[in-house]
C-alpha cells in the first residue's frame, strides 16, 4: 500500500510504500476511495497548536514517523478479520474515526471521542491519506447509501463536528437565530445543520466576502463581515440585542471576540475551531452577562448515526467538495493553511 505521510513535522508530505496490513480479530481492512482534508490536519502536520502569547502546544510526540494523516475516510471493505461480524467484503462504508481505548468510564458511557487514551484514525494511529486503512471493529463502519461519494467522507468530521456543536445549543424559539462564525468546510456544514435543526434560518459571519456570498446563497438569513467596524453593531441591532447562541468554527482571537460580543445576556458560545490564540474577559462579566463559553470536540458514535439519518433523509444540503489526487495532499494542506479552500477538499488514492 501507499500513503502520503509526515516524515518531518512542517515539511512536505512524502509518498511512502509499506506492506498492506492484514486484519486480525475484529479488524476490517478498508480500501480508501476518498479522504477529506481537515484543518486539524494542518495543525498536526505543523506539530503544534497556537496557544496565544507566543506559546505552542506540542502535538508531535507519541507518533512514530512516517505518520499517515486523514480521518474523513470513505471506501470499500476488502478484507475482514475472523471475529469481524456484520460486514462483508465489497461493502461501501464511511468510517467513524474517533475511537477510544474502549475500557475507561468515558468510553463506557459512549463518549469514545473524549477518551484520554485515544486510538483515533489519522490522529494517533494511521489514517486515510493512503490506499488502505485498518479499522478496529465493524461498528465504526457506517452505511451511506444515497449520499454522494466523496461528500460522504466529509460527514465523519466536518459534518459530525457541526452537528454535535449545534446539539449543544438546546432548543430555540421560532424567532431566534443561531450565529455561525467562520464559513470554511466545517462552518458551511454548521450552516446547513442549523437550517435543519432550528426553526429560523441562521446568521453567518466571515472575513471572506466570497464565503459570505456562498453562505447567503446557501440559506443564511443575513451575513456579516467582522472586518467592517460596524458589523457587530448592525448584528446587535438586527437581533434586538444579540443572538441566543453562536458557534465559532474558526477558534481565533478575533472570531471568538466577535462571537461572544454577538450573544445577548444569557447567551451561549460554543468554540469548535482550532486556529489558535488566547482569550480573556473580566470575570465579573460572566455572571453579569450570564453567558457561557464552552467547547465541542467532534462527536460520539451515536451522534454520528443521528447525523447520518438526517443526511440520508435529504435534510442537509451538500457543501462544495473538490476532489484531488492523493499526490496533492501536501498542496491541499498548504491551500487550507492559507485559507484558499471553499468547502472541502477530498483526496482520491
Amino acid at each position: 500500500m501507499k500513503a502520503e505521510a509526515i516524515v518531518e513535522y512542517g515539511a512536505p508530505l512524502q509518498e511512502v510504500t509499506m506492506d498492506t496490513p492484514e486484519p486480525k480479530g475484529s479488524e476490517v481492512l478498508v480500501k480508501v476511495s476518498h479522504c477529506g482534508v481537515c484543518h486539524s490536519d494542518v495543525h498536526l502536520h505543523d506539530g503544534y497548536f497556537d496557544m496565544g502569547g507566543g506559546n505552542k502546544l506540542d502535538v508531535s510526540g507519541g507518533r512514530k514517523l512516517p505518520f499517515t494523516l486523514g480521518h474523513e475516510i470513505e471506501g470499500e471493505v476488502v478484507a475482514v478479520g475472523p471475529d469481524a461480524e456484520g460486514v462483508k467484503v465489497g461493502d461501501q462504508r464511511v468510517v467513524f474515526p474517533w475511537i477510544g481505548c474502549g475500557a475507561c468510564p468515558t468510553c463506557n458511557r459512549g463518549d469514545e471521542h473524549l477518551c484520554n487514551r485515544p486510538r483515533a484514525l489519522g490522529i494517533t494511529v494511521a489514517g486515510g491519506y493512503a490506499t488502505h486503512c485498518i479499522v478496529p471493529h465493524p461498528r465504526y463502519l457506517l452505511d451511506y447509501e444515497g449520499v454522494k461519494e466523496g461528500l460522504a467522507a466529509t460527514y465523519m468530521c466536518s459534518g459530525l463536528t457541526a452537528y454535535s456543536a449545534m446539539k449543544k445549543l438546546g432548543d430555540l424559539t421560532d424567532e431566534e437565530r443561531v450565529l455561525v462564525v467562520g464559513l470554511g468546510g466545517v462552518g458551511m456544514m454548521g450552516l446547513q445543520f442549523a437550517k435543519a435543526m432550528f426553526p429560523a434560518a441562521p446568521l453567518a459571519a466571515d472575513v471572506d466576502e466570497n464565503k459570505l456570498q456562498s453562505a447567503k446563497g446557501s440559506g443564511a438569513h443575513e451575513i456579516y463581515n467582522p472586518k467592517d467596524e460596524n458589523a457587530l453593531k448592525k448584528l446587535l441591532a438586527d437581533t434586538d440585542g444579540g443572538v441566543p447562541a453562536a458557534v465559532d468554527f474558526v477558534g481565533s482571537e478575533a472570531s471568538l471576540k466577535f462571537a461572544q460580543g454577538a450573544v445577548r445576556k444569557g447567551g451561549k458560545v460554543i468554540v469548535v475551531g482550532l486556529f489558535g490564540g488566547g482569550f480573556s474577559m473580566p470575570i465579573p462579566m460572566f455572571p453579569m452577562r450570564a453567558i457561557s463559553i464552552g467547547g465541542s470536540y467532534v462527536g460520539s458514535l451515536s451522534e454520528t448515526h443521528e447525523m447520518m439519518d438526517l443526511v440520508k433523509a435529504g435534510k442537509i444540503d451538500p457543501i462544495p467538495v473538490a476532489e484531488r489526487p492523493l499526490s496533492e495532499a501536501s498542496k491541499s494542506l498548504d491551500d487550507l493553511r492559507e485559507g484558499h479552500v471553499m468547502g472541502r477538499v477530498v483526496l482520491k488514492p
